[in-house]
């Protein structure tokens, strides 16, 4: 009797902690279903000959980041890129100025009306009248300089920039990397969807188009144990499962771009190129000689596109400026700003650093980014809004 009523109790407590636990959980759903607008990204792609992956135009963007509560949407132009409409040919006669660059040109985790080329024009309109600036972002997540030249090419071009603003940051240096960017997201380097740079039978550099038929040949991923694809279809329908999985979410797909740089290394060139890659080692770079191939082969990737620009730049009549964005890129000193330095300097291409602009105004920097993500908040923004502004009042020969 003695140990029926042992059990029964047992039975009863461990139906309590279950019915208290779908209560908990059916009470966090109905909060987050309550207080967020949508539980999954939309970020539509789109294939264009010539300049590779960008957003589907006049296409709506959702974004969510679970980890700090932001959940943004906003509308893509006419060209596919996260901006206003095109200026006319009027307005962008005056100083026009193209931003070029990645996830912080893109800016998805704000609204339009926020971005720092909008914040840009407005306050030169108010302090630089006479210039009369009009502004254009085309930018596109994990794109390097030489992914991005189709961009001028094909859209920022036709407009007559008197001004090309290259908004770098640290990722743009493996962006400009054909077999990490492949890494990175599981595609073949021979064909990919971007612009790319490869070696011609002489071992010099020479730009490889877009490949559109990049999805035939993506690379094989490791098979999803049971219990991964039980946790991505809950994650799929459960406000309160997604809010949980982004908070303890491991870093389970670095194993499938080991197996990826496994597969890659039986091709003789990259077999050489990866030797001593080591995720996390690709942008911790340590002396020139002893450098591995693949960081090498970056920064030479990376003044290559870089290169690129300063020639367009120069055929077309328009200055050209680099900004360095975040104190991951830092300032001088820095040694990855100083790379990018030395690269802009031998071109003759000023660079400015948005993170030296901060500690000049004794800014908190941690104030200008969301707390789990690296990108710029509203405020970020307006400060790098601020530090352009400033090089422009000291270079406002480049609007003649």
């Amino acid at each position: 009797a003695t140990t029926r009523t042992a059990l029964r109790m047992a039975a009863w407590n461990a139906a309590l902690v279950i019915v208290g636990l779908l209560l908990a959980a059916l009470a966090g759903e109905a909060y987050f279903r309550l207080t967020r607008p949508f539980i999954e990204t939309s970020i539509p792609i789109h294939f264009v000959d010539g300049v590779g992956l960008i957003r589907e135009p006049n296409a709506e963007l959702r974004y969510a980041n679970w980890d700090d509560d932001n959940f943004v949407v906003s509308r893509v132009n006419s060209l596919g890129f996260l901006d206003r409409e095109p200026v006319s040919a009027e307005r962008a006669a005056g100083c026009h100025i193209a931003f070029i660059g990645d996830s912080f040109v893109e800016a998805k985790e704000v609204p339009i009306a926020d971005k720092f080329h909008v914040r840009l024009e407005e306050m030169a309109a108010r302090e630089l009248p006479h210039l009369d600036i009009a502004t254009q972002a085309y930018g596109i997540v994990n794109t390097g300089q030489i992914n991005q030249l189709p961009f001028y090419d094909e859209y920022a071009r036709r407009l007559n920039p008197k001004l090309v603003v290259l908004v770098f940051f640290t990722n743009d240096f493996y962006n400009n990397s054909t077999v990490l960017q492949a890494l990175d997201h599981g595609l073949d380097p021979d064909r990919m969807p971007f612009m790319f740079a490869e070696r011609d039978e002489n071992g010099a550099l020479k730009l490889r188009p877009p490949d559109p038929e990049y999805e035939r040949f993506l690379l094989p991923r490791l098979p999803k144990a049971w219990h991964v694809r039980a946790r991505d279809w809950l994650t799929r329908i459960s406000y309160f499962a997604k809010w949980t999985h982004e908070k303890l979410q491991g870093g389970d797909f670095w194993h499938q771009r080991r197996d990826w740089a496994d597969m890659l290394g039986e091709r003789p060139y990259y077999g050489w190129l990866l030797d001593r890659w080591r995720y996390k080692e690709e942008i911790q770079y340590g002396r020139e000689e002893s450098m591995p191939p693949f960081l090498k082969a970056e920064l030479e990737y990376t003044a290559f596109g870089i290169e690129q620009f300063k020639r367009r730049a120069d055929r077309d009549g328009a200055a050209l400026l680099i900004m360095a964005a975040t104190a991951d890129m830092g300032k001088a000193g820095d040694p990855q700003f100083d790379r990018l330095s030395a690269i802009a300097e031998a071109r003759y291409i000023p660079v400015i650093s948005d993170y030296d602009y901060i500690l000049r105004q004794r800014y908190d920097e941690a104030d200008g980014r969301w707390r789990y993500d690296i990108h710029w908040n509203a405020v970020g923004h307006q400060w790098a809004a601020e530090a352009v502004l400033e090089w422009l009042k000291e270079n406002q020969d480049v609007c003649d």
